[in-house]
């Protein structure tokens, strides 16, 4: 009895402790499961936080740049996503579909004045690292606008927008965002062209003026091209005030032109090296290459050159070991003269001398540059500048023989054609009948040494008399048909007229912005080719300008006609 009462008691011991574990893990999973849904609780919660937050962090990144945009557009939002292509043309002003019109007609964007736009690269995901670089570098510029001619869904870039954009070239299709922005009027700019040279150029900064008559804008890190005649600069835009991106219309700005980067000054190109008067320099000259100098005239020395008691001399003198060079002078604004372009020149065979005298009308005070160039092989010469006194005699001057009051009665040799007292003319004809030729050629009649007339020769085509070593020279350089950049062959007497008179390629200085350009076919009014004006100054003159005594916006080529119209002034 015991026995069973003992093992009852256990039993109904164990099951309660069966029932206290059961009910014990019961509580551990219920309390895990609690804990459980509490920590996915707390990620949900923190992960609708974490949203939440970018969410709000990226309305208010669009409001903010919603903001800068409202204000760098001062109040209007215009924003494209377009394809950019290319056209030939000059400046930063670029070409939108009609579409942008109709928009920034809608949010009275011409009410504000002239449109800029922020133009940047829009970066793609297949763009490799160089790509990236080049957008780092390249990434944004800024423009004007030149009409909204383009197809819907593209922008025309101009050479000097394209450039500064996009790094490379490529063919893959280029993206680029077009934003509607406002610029203040820019008034400082520091520059630096990319080679030397730039600063020789005769009143660079006009020269510059006359190139951003065609922008609208400028860019920090920007670079744009300055045309002079055939020469072409790059200068680059170091540091712009009162922002980084100015507007250049009708407005004044200080212009600082620093020196190029030591890097770049090795290049080939052409420099004009001071010369010092009576001091000689040495150089060496490669065949069909120029190496240039340039000297200045003061008042002091054109009065004495005026006077006739001075000339100034430009000589070379070079080493005939196999090599020869021309020499040619002009005096600015054509500071780089060529075989076809100068105003003074000399082809002699080895050391040769230029004067510059009372006799040249075009010689003036201002500065002048030399041009020698290599015609064959490589030469070594020393070139000079000096002032010559030329009171005792004249340059030119040939030798003139005259009778003394002793020696009237002459007689002509029949032979040199030189007038012989009679009493010696039977002794002078049997000795110079012997020695002495006359040359044959019609109009020359030259008398020489009977072994000198062997090495005189004259031009067929032109009847000029050279020694016989200078005839190919001469053939070479003066009737070897030359073809002109326009396009036309003539010789170079003919081409030399040409370029200087007719050649729609020929550079001329501008009369109403003073720079050298060319000149261009006529004038397509038929009242500025009564002018004389050609098809640059006729566009050029077509800017206006306030007059002086009435302030009216008058044309600068009818400037003249108004002065004597309205004002009466001659």
């Amino acid at each position: 009895m015991d026995f069973e009462l003992r093992r009852a008691r256990e039993k109904l011991a164990k099951e309660q402790k069966e029932r206290k574990e059961t009910a014990r893990l019961k509580v551990e999973r219920e309390r895990k499961a609690r804990d459980e849904a509490k920590k996915q609780r707390e990620a949900i919660e923190e992960v609708q936080r974490s949203r939440r937050l970018v969410a709000a962090e990226a309305q208010l990144k669009t409001d903010q740049i919603m903001e800068g945009n409202l204000l760098a557009g001062r109040g209007i939002m215009f924003y494209r996503l377009l394809e950019a292509v290319t056209f030939q043309g000059n400046g930063d002003k670029i070409k939108l579909p009609p579409s942008c019109f109709q928009e920034l007609s809608d949010k009275g964007a011409f009410d504000k004045g002239p449109l800029y736009f922020k133009l940047s690269l829009v970066n793609e995901e297949s763009s490799s690292n160089v790509d990236a670089a080049d957008h780092k570098n390249h990434q944004t510029t800024h423009s004007g606008v030149l009409e909204f001619t383009a197809e819907e869904g593209s922008v025309g870039l101009p050479p000097h927008v394209w450039q500064n954009l996009f790094a490379t070239d490529t063919q893959q299709t280029r993206l680029v965002e077009v934003r509607y922005v406002w610029l203040p009027k820019g008034s400082y700019a520091k520059l630096q062209p990319d080679r030397v040279g730039f600063s020789d150029l005769p009143n660079h900064k006009a020269i510059l003026e006359t190139s951003l008559r065609q922008h609208a804008t400028l860019s920090q890190d920007d670079i744009f091209t300055v045309n002079y005649g055939e020469l072409t600069y790059k200068l680059r835009v170091l540091e712009l005030k009162p922002t980084s991106s100015v507007s250049v219309l009708e407005t004044d700005i200080e212009v600082d032109i620093v020196g190029p980067d030591s890097a770049v000054e090795k290049t080939e190109q052409n420099v004009l090296i001071p010369l010092t008067f009576g001091k000689p320099e040495s150089g060496m000259v490669d065949e069909g290459k120029y190496v240039y100098y340039k000297f200045s005239i003061d008042n002091d020395t054109l009065e004495n050159v005026a006077s006739g008691t001075a000339q100034v001399e430009v000589r070379i003198e070079a080493e005939t070991d196999g090599g020869d060079t021309d020499l040619y002078v002009s005096r600015h604004p054509l500071i780089f003269p060529t075989q076809h372009q100068h105003e003074w020149s000399s082809y002699d065979i080895g050391s040769k001398t230029l004067i510059l005298g009372s006799t040249n009308k075009s010689f003036e005070v201002g500065n002048y540059s030399i041009g020698i160039y290599g015609y064959k092989g490589r030469t070594k010469y020393q070139v000079s500048v000096s002032v010559q006194d030329d009171s005792n005699h004249t340059v030119g001057q040939h030798a003139v023989y005259s009778s003394s009051s002793m020696e009237i009665d002459t007689v002509e040799c029949k032979n040199c054609k030189r007038h012989i007292p009679s009493r010696t003319i039977a002794l002078h004809e049997a000795y110079c009948s012997r020695h002495n030729v006359a040359c044959q050629h019609a109009g020359c009649g030259v008398v020489l040494r009977v072994d000198e007339a062997k090495n005189h020769v004259h031009c067929d085509k032109c009847g000029q008399a050279f020694q016989q070593g200078e005839m190919e020279k001469h053939m070479k350089v003066f009737h070897e048909p030359i073809r002109c950049p326009c396009g036309i062959v003539l010789e170079k007497e003919q081409m030399v007229q040409h370029q200087s008179s007719s050649c729609p390629l020929r550079l001329i200085v501008c009369r109403f912005c003073g720079d050298m350009v060319q000149a261009g076919t006529s004038a397509p009014d038929a009242r500025d080719r009564l002018r004389g004006l050609t098809e640059h100054e006729s566009v050029c003159g077509s800017r206006t300008a306030p007059c002086d005594s009435c302030g009216r916006s008058v044309m600068l080529k009818d400037m003249d006609i108004h002065q004597i119209a309205v004002h009466q002034k001659n």
